[in-house]
C-alpha cells in the first residue's frame, strides 16, 4: 500500500479552517513540525495561548482529516501556544493539556487484561533485561503475556528475545512477534538495528500510539511495557493513553541511580498510577572463582528507598555474567536456566506483581497541566 506524503497531508489540511478568520490552518501557518514516516503522521498547531480551549475542535478536525487519507496508519496532532505579539510574557504551556480528551480504558485495547509499566529514572540500570525476564517469568506462571518495548530511541526487545524481521501487517494492523511463549512488539522490529531514531515528539507519540492500539495482541492476561528511561513526553504519553494497573521501578543501589528512580516514581504518583514496587538490580556480585561477594554499586539502597517512600520492595537481582550472556544471546536467563537462583528471583518478583495488580485495576488517568 502506498504511503501518504507530506504534500498530501498539507493539501488535505487546507480544508481545515480557523473559524475566526475563515482561512485554512495552512494559509495561517499554524501547522508546525510536520513529520510523515511510513504512514505515521505527527504535527503541532501553533495557537494563541488565550484561544487554546476554543481551538480544540480545530485540532480534532485536523487530526480526523489526515486520518481519512489513504496510506495513513496513525495521526497525532497536538496544540502548542505562543505568547501574543509584542508581549514580554513567557510562552504559555501547551493548550491541549488544558482540555484533555477522555482517556481510553482497557476496553479500547481488546483482549488486554492488566498493563504494567517497568520504568527507571535513567538508562543503564538493566530495565529492559528486567522487563523481559519478568514477562517470561509471568508466562512461566501460566499467564498469557505481551511485551511492548516502548523505548523508541533505544529498543532492546528484539536482541533480548532473539527476534528479527518485520512484523506482518495488512496495512492497518500489525501482528506481534512471538518468542518463548510471549508476544512482543518493538520499533526495533521495524527498523535496522543500527539505524538512529531522530524523530520529534509528535512522531514518537504517534509511534507509541500505533504500537499500543494498532497491534493485534489477541487475548492477553498481562502486558509488560518496557518504558523509556526518564520522565519526558514519551513517558507521559504512555501514562495518559494506557490504562496502567501499576508501575514497577528498577534501580541500582547507588545514590545517583536512586535519585533518578525517585523522580520516575514521583512521576507515576503525579498521574495517579499505583506503584507496585521497587527492584534493586545489579544488587551485588558473587565472584565465580572464589565465591566472594562484592557490593559493586553498594547494596540495599533500593530497599531503604522503598521503606522511605512506603512502597513494596520486590527483590534483588545480582550482577552476574550469566544474566548478561543469556540476554545478549537472545535467550534470557528465565528460559535459558529456569532452575537457577536468578530465574527464581524473577519468578518471585513476577508473582508479587500479579498479587498487586488485582487490587489496582483502573481507568487511565486524566492529565491536566496547570
Amino acid at each position: 500500500m502506498a504511503r501518504v506524503t507530506e504534500d498530501e497531508v498539507r493539501a488535505a489540511l487546507t480544508s481545515v479552517l480557523e473559524p475566526q478568520s475563515g482561512k485554512s490552518i495552512i494559509a495561517l501557518d499554524m501547522v508546525e513540525g510536520l513529520v510523515v514516516k511510513d504512514g505515521n503522521v505527527g504535527f503541532a498547531l501553533e495557537v494563541p495561548a488565550e484561544r487554546g480551549a476554543a481551538l480544540e475542535p480545530v485540532r480534532q478536525a485536523a487530526e480526523e482529516t489526515v486520518k481519512a487519507l489513504a496510506g495513513v496508519l496513525s495521526v497525532t496532532a497536538v496544540m502548542t501556544a505562543h505568547k501574543p505579539a509584542g508581549s514580554g510574557a513567557p510562552a504559555a504551556k501547551p493548550a491541549a493539556a488544558a482540555a484533555p480528551k477522555e482517556k481510553a480504558g482497557t476496553d479500547d485495547i481488546p483482549g488486554i487484561g492488566s498493563i504494567v509499566a517497568v520504568a527507571s529514572g535513567k538508562g543503564g540500570v538493566g530495565k529492559s533485561t528486567t522487563s523481559v525476564n519478568i514477562a517470561l517469568a509471568l508466562a512461566g506462571l501460566g499467564k498469557r503475556v505481551a511485551l511492548l518495548d516502548a523505548d523508541i530511541y533505544g529498543p532492546s526487545a528484539p536482541r533480548l528475545l532473539g527476534l528479527s524481521g518485520k512484523p506482518e501487517t495488512d496495512g492497518k494492523k500489525l501482528w506481534p512477534k512471538e518468542a518463548f511463549g510471549i508476544k512482543a512488539m518493538s520499533i526495533g522490529l521495524l527498523i535496522e538495528e543500527d539505524q538512529p531514531m531522530v524523530w520529534r515528539g509528535p512522531m514518537v507519540q504517534s509511534a507509541l500510539e500505533q504500537m499500543l492500539r494498532q497491534v493485534e495482541w489477541g487475548e492477553i492476561d498481562v502486558m509488560i511495557i518496557d518504558m523509556p528511561p526518564g520522565t519526558g513526553d514519551a513517558q507521559l504519553t504512555l501514562t495518559q493513553r494506557a490504562p496502567l494497573a501499576g508501575a514497577v521501578i528498577v534501580s541500582t543501589p547507588q545514590d545517583l541511580s536512586l535519585i533518578d528512580a525517585r523522580k520516575g516514581l514521583n512521576m507515576f504518583r503525579k498521574v495517579d498510577v499505583p506503584i507496585l514496587g521497587i527492584i534493586e538490580n545489579m544488587s551485588y556480585f558473587i565472584c565465580p572463582h572464589c565465591n566472594e561477594r562484592t557490593d559493586v554499586f553498594s547494596h540495599g539502597g533500593a530497599r531503604d528507598e522503598a521503606t522511605k517512600l512506603d512502597v513494596p520492595f520486590l527483590g534483588e537481582i545480582p550482577l552476574d555474567i550469566r544474566i548478561r550472556e543469556t540476554s545478549d544471546g537472545g535467550h534470557p536467563i528465565v528460559v535459558a536456566e529456569p532452575e537457577s537462583s536468578f530465574a527464581q528471583s524473577y519468578r518471585e518478583i513476577a508473582q508479587a506483581i500479579l498479587d498487586s495488580v488485582a487490587d489496582n485495576q483502573r481507568q487511565a488517568p486524566k492529565i491536566v497541566i496547570q
